[in-house]
């Protein structure tokens, strides 16, 4: 990894703020030798845990502001009253600026997309950013997007998606030539809207590292059947939300059913040996961090209740994207794909533009 590597740090965000970040950057600090952090928020809150934490306070520096989004804050309001202020703001414009390489927030997801947009600005031919997500399964680990930053999309936004979605799984996962699916209601040809099955006309006509297998369905996603599943923001986030739903509840229920008679406990203890190794491989820590994709820059959302392990997993998502060079794979790509669009099939925006 470049020596010189420094990772922006939203202090505040997060149900924690500091609390959580601080000790997380530890454990990345000690994973990753010669990176750096810039921590931005309250240094009356952030000085004293990193006096506690000196492998970290060694490679950081602290850049002090007294405001923050609230988790709560509405997109267009945190953009009004957190605009160049904010620990949000600050560590999105550092990445601007060329003083870090991404920036990593607990935030609020509304805002910090808002202002990563505002910031960054997206790339040229990307329509719209869309999040990804890291997603357990079957053969490993899966890319899914969009996961929630585009409600609704055509066919030309959902090529994009494939496009980012690939540069992702190549950066992240180490594939040369990732397998993509689009989410669909059934396999078949003829099934689905009219903007998915025009999707996967443009991708069989793609000349880029990846490989369109055709349409996929909901259970598709957790067996790993492709290494990319390609949606839009509101199918995506109900999709994520399901499943995170769905682990908890068989959770829940194989506690109930394993303390429920002596021989039941005894069961469990002895096949503690293959829980554990269930719940390791379940433990959303280990797959945290939603990467924001079509930027002018390295933006990772980190789930905002999550604790150190898993911050500190969103920050090594954030350095893979760096040191693999996400956005240039992106723009890269983005010139083949662009080749395919004629300006009838840009949708015309609200303002008129395309």
């Amino acid at each position: 990894m470049a020596q010189q590597m420094t990772i922006a740090l939203d202090a505040m965000g997060g149900d924690r703020g500091p609390e959580v970040v601080v000790p997380g950057a530890e454990l990345s600090a000690i994973r990753h030798p010669g990176l750096h952090f810039a921590l931005f928020g309250d240094r009356s809150r952030i000085a004293p845990l990193l006096d506690r934490h000196p492998k970290l306070k060694d490679r950081s520096s602290i850049h002090h502001t007294d405001v923050f989004v609230a988790m709560d804050a509405k997109p267009s309001q945190a953009l009004r009253q957190g605009r160049g202020k904010s620990s949000m703001w600050q560590a999105i414009d550092a990445v601007r600026k060329g003083e870090a390489q991404a920036a990593v927030s607990a935030g609020n997801t509304g805002a910090l997309m808002a202002m990563a947009r505002f910031i960054l600005k997206t790339l040229p031919g990307i329509q719209r950013p869309a999040i990804a997500a890291i997603w357990p399964t079957l053969r490993g680990d899966s890319v899914v997007l969009d996961v929630g930053a585009t409600i609704g999309a055509d066919a030309s936004q959902l090529v994009e998606f494939a496009v980012m979605g690939e540069a992702m799984a190549r950066c992240l996962l180490g594939l040369e030539k990732p397998t993509v699916g689009l989410l669909n209601v059934g396999v078949e040809e003829i099934k689905g809207v009219e903007q998915v099955k025009e999707a996967g006309r443009l991708l069989r006509q793609l000349h880029l590292p990846l490989e369109y297998v055709g349409f996929v369905e909901g259970d598709d996603i957790g067996k790993g059947t492709v290494d990319v599943v390609v949606t839009e923001g509101f199918t995506g986030n109900i999709a994520l939300k399901a499943a995170e739903g769905t682990a908890k509840q068989i959770s829940t229920y194989l506690k109930l059913s394993l303390s429920r008679t002596l021989i039941s406990k005894l069961g469990a203890f002895l096949a503690a040996g293959a829980f554990r190794a269930l719940k390791d491989r379940m433990d959303p820590r280990k797959h945290n961090g939603g990467v924001f994709l079509g930027l002018n820059g390295v933006v990772v959302k980190s789930h905002g209740g999550t604790d150190a392990l898993g911050f500190a997993t969103a920050v090594d998502v954030a350095i893979e994207m760096v040191r693999n060079d996400l956005v240039n794979k992106i723009k890269t790509d983005v010139v083949e794909m662009g080749q395919l669009k004629s300006p009838a099939q840009v949708p015309q925006l609200a303002d008129g533009t395309r």
